[in-house]
């Protein structure tokens, strides 16, 4: 820990901004994991299939009660559409594609924000880079030091470029990685309750049709 914090020390004050990031990062992503562990963890092949045996049986009531198990976006939006059985295809559509514009907002939003952290923490660290470049070579021409003084200045100048540079590529690398995690957990959500809408709009529009 003391290493560590000599080295925020020694880039600051570029450092602790990157650190702030880096709090805000793993804050979004700790937020990601709980929403989509949360929300859905369903098994959505064994659940539609239920739904299904329930429709096929004529049984619509008890598929509408199977949907009030919790608030998982798959359930409403089932919910939206079995509600809708008596009016006819377009109503039951209808009233999924609002369900589904209602929910999915709401899956993905913030993700998107640790690709933007990732490139703002590497252009901070490009920041602290240069200013501590600029106060290595101010420090060799600076009049009335003497060689050891200059030495010691050029280093602190150098480490503090180096260490920006780090804390900035590093915090860069963090963000990338849970983005890449998350979106993709994301996008087989998203999927999973895209390609769940479908079979039952299919289950329950061609029903009369069958």
């Amino acid at each position: 820990m003391d290493q560590i914090w000599h080295a925020l020390v020694e880039g600051a004050p570029f450092s602790f901004i990157n650190m702030a990031i880096l709090a805000f990062a793993l804050a979004i992503v700790a937020d990601r994991f709980y929403y989509i562990t949360k929300n859905y963890r369903i098994n959505s092949a064994e659940f539609m299939g239920s739904i299904r045996k329930y429709v096929q049986a004529g049984n619509v009531d008890r598929a509408i009660k199977s949907c009030d198990a919790g608030p998982y976006p798959l359930l409403q939006v089932v919910k939206a559409g079995l509600t809708q059985i008596n009016k006819g295809e377009e109503a039951i559509i209808a009233s999924m594609d609002e369900k589904l514009n209602e929910v999915l907002p709401a899956l993905e939003k913030r993700t998107p924000a640790l690709w933007t952290l990732a490139n703002l923490a590497t252009l901070i660290g490009l920041l602290g880079t240069i200013k501590g470049l600029i106060a290595a070579f101010a420090s060799v021409g600076r009049p009335g030091l003497d060689a050891s003084q200059k030495s010691e200045m050029l280093s602190a100048g150098i480490s503090e470029a180096m260490w920006n540079t780090f804390f900035g590529l590093l915090i860069a690398v963090i963000c990338m990685f849970f983005h890449l995690i998350l979106n993709g957990m994301t996008k087989r959500s998203k999927a999973e309750l895209e390609h769940s809408a479908t079979r039952l709009e299919n289950l329950l529009t061609l029903k009369p049709k069958g």
